[in-house]
């Protein structure tokens, strides 16, 4: 049996908690960013963690996770 292949797109967004939660980073901070606030622009920045119910997709497409 083969190694099995990593989505390497994925690996490259998600990270793994030392309590083994999925960490990823906000969406919408590469431009219109006149209109957000510096509140929201500022919030955005922050990692945080994986929704539950997504989590079984992220593992899917990074094996090793």
């Amino acid at each position: 049996m083969p190694k099995m292949k990593t989505r390497r797109g994925a690996a490259k967004r998600f990270k793994k908690t030392g309590t083994g939660k999925i960490v990823r980073f906000h969406a919408f901070t590469s431009h219109i960013l006149e209109k957000k606030s510096p509140k929201r622009k500022r919030n955005l920045r922050k990692s945080t963690v994986m929704h539950k119910s997504d989590v079984k997709r992220v593992k899917s497409l990074v094996a090793y996770l």
